[in-house]
């Protein structure tokens, strides 16, 4: 091995967590996004729902956007809506624990 090859650092993948030392404003950079102000607003007003909407936000997946509201009965608009709640609920429990 070279001396070059030996001062440079190994290859990071993205599944490579941040180094200690890094992971605090990493972290808080999460937390500056109106993705995670979503999931933390829903989840301090209405965390009687939180289990609901995020189980409804993964039917729609795995359903697709158009055909869950078809099913459902409702506006495409609703279900958009849905979807965009749960995943910012689910963002922002995985950043805040």
């Amino acid at each position: 091995m070279s001396a070059a090859m030996a001062d440079e650092a190994p290859p990071t993948s993205p599944q490579t967590p941040p180094l200690a030392g890094e992971a605090g404003p990493f972290l808080e950079s999460l937390m500056d996004t109106e993705l995670y102000s979503i999931g933390a607003f829903f989840c301090d007003e209405h965390p009687d729902l939180v289990d609901e909407v995020v189980a409804r936000s993964e039917d729609i997946e795995r359903h697709g956007l158009e055909a869950y509201s078809r099913d459902s009965g409702g506006p495409i608009e609703e279900s958009f809506e849905t979807l965009l709640t749960g995943l910012a609920v689910r963002y922002y429990k995985a950043v805040a624990g």
